[in-house]
């Protein structure tokens, strides 16, 4: 969200996005979050623009049954450690741990994790 806001650290995903050697990946629940908040603070229209903008710069990782297992072993744990821990968080982090990726986060939640990068 911080992207189509244009803030600082929007700008910041920017480069990222922007780097044609960048393999940007996004879970099915970061797509669904943003589309969700899209729709409620700038309606449909603009749901969509960012949709397809999305998926025409990112791999979209689905949430299948193995993954969604990672994620439920991860959200036992991360709850235990970490304050306010959500089950989207869970899915973000094994879907990270799955393809190797990084998590280009802001979110406090992911400070100090081998998977994250925080901006």
């Amino acid at each position: 969200m911080e992207y189509f806001m244009g803030s600082e650290r929007g700008k910041k995903v920017k480069r990222i996005l922007e780097d044609s050697a960048a393999e940007c990946l996004v879970s099915a629940i970061n797509l669904a979050e943003i589309y969700a908040k899209s729709m409620r603070v700038d309606g449909m229209d603009r749901a969509e623009e960012r949709r397809a903008f999305i998926q025409s710069r990112c791999a979209v990782v689905d949430v299948n049954d193995r993954l969604a297992i990672e994620a439920a072993k991860i959200d036992v744990e991360m709850k235990k450690r970490v304050k306010g821990w959500g089950l989207a968080d869970s899915i973000v982090l094994a879907t990270a741990r799955a393809t190797g990726a990084k998590v280009i986060t802001w979110d406090k939640h992911f400070l100090n994790l081998a998977e994250s990068e925080t901006l």
